[in-house]
């Protein structure tokens, strides 16, 4: 579905892209993970044929994206990391007007509207604006409105960014069901539990080059496991744990730290809390997977 070759794109200096190769076949549910500012949004938005290459080549269906003309954009749906709605109107005649930007129109495309509408549970407020929406209904739209051409290859940036637990965890139904009807998902994201969950091969992607590839389960026996150590603790925000990959989630109170041994890392994290006065509450330490690969290959985390 998806080739490209030696794909290059600079920015004055700064090289976003370098030199990316990738395949994808009918069929594939393919997540690509990275740190921000590794090249994932500049890759979707040249495949999506809005941003031409500096170098390399794009293969869709077959076709050339920046050779084939419109034809080959019938192939993709496109749901970018912002929402791309009209907030002065409602839902549908949202989807009725990107509908009609892919030549789908009349009687077809109300019945593909009204289709998707029900599809991603929003039928009963087809009629309000769209600047009425939560956040998590407008992500929802604009999944929505990105099939409204019913394309065999939808590319999704980071589609579940910013939005509550409920409106994900809907999302992820509607991709796997959208994955089980055989479309093509290339799917970035910022959450390793997606990936892991929905992806049937994932790549990583630093610095503008793919330095990993594989399913998940040829991610792990390539490289070294790494058990995660999660600390709930009491009482004040602790210091910053020195020396490893440490995260700090002051809602949930909690300090989650990647180690590659687990019983002189304990010890040390541990002192560095109680130095800074925070009180342990609960220990977890568990068999970290994606996530733990990610930062051994990048070393950085996701969010920075």
């Amino acid at each position: 579905m998806l080739q490209i070759d030696e794909l290059l794109k600079r920015y004055q200096q700064h090289t976003a892209v370098n030199g990316i190769s990738l395949r994808i076949a009918k069929g594939e549910f393919y997540g690509l993970l990275g740190p921000n500012g590794a090249g994932k949004t500049t890759t979707i938005t040249m495949i999506s044929g809005i941003l031409p290459p500096d170098s390399g080549s794009i293969h869709v269906h077959g076709q050339n994206v920046y050779q084939s003309g419109p034809a080959v954009k019938q192939h993709m749906g496109i749901v970018p990391q912002e929402i791309a709605l009209y907030d002065d109107l409602n839902a549908l005649d949202n989807l009725l007007f990107w509908g009609k930007l892919y030549g789908v129109s009349g009687t077809t495309a109300k019945e593909r509207a009204a289709h998707l509408l029900n599809w991603i549970g929003l039928d009963d407020r087809k009629h309000d604006l769209v600047k009425t929406y939560s956040g998590g209904m407008k992500r929802r739209v604009n999944i929505a409105a990105s099939l409204m051409h019913n394309p065999e290859f939808v590319l999704m940036d980071e589609p579940t960014v910013g939005i509550d637990p409920q409106s994900r965890n809907k999302i992820y139904e509607l991709l796997a069901d959208l994955h089980a009807q055989g479309k093509t998902i290339l799917y970035t994201t910022h959450y390793m539990q997606e990936a892991e969950a929905m992806c049937s091969k994932i790549g990583i992607i630093d610095k503008g080059k793919i330095i990993a590839e594989g399913t998940l389960s040829e991610l792990k026996q390539k490289h070294v496991q790494m058990e995660k150590i999660v600390i709930r603790y009491q009482g004040d925000r602790p210091n910053d744990i020195n020396g490893y990959a440490c995260t700090l989630d002051e809602e949930a109170q909690t300090i989650s730290c990647v180690v590659q041994h687990t019983g002189a890392a304990l010890h040390d994290i541990v002192q560095q809390l109680q130095h800074s006065k925070a009180d342990v509450a609960h220990i977890d330490i568990q068999h970290a997977g994606l996530e733990s690969i990610f930062l051994q290959l990048t070393g950085r985390q996701l969010r920075d």
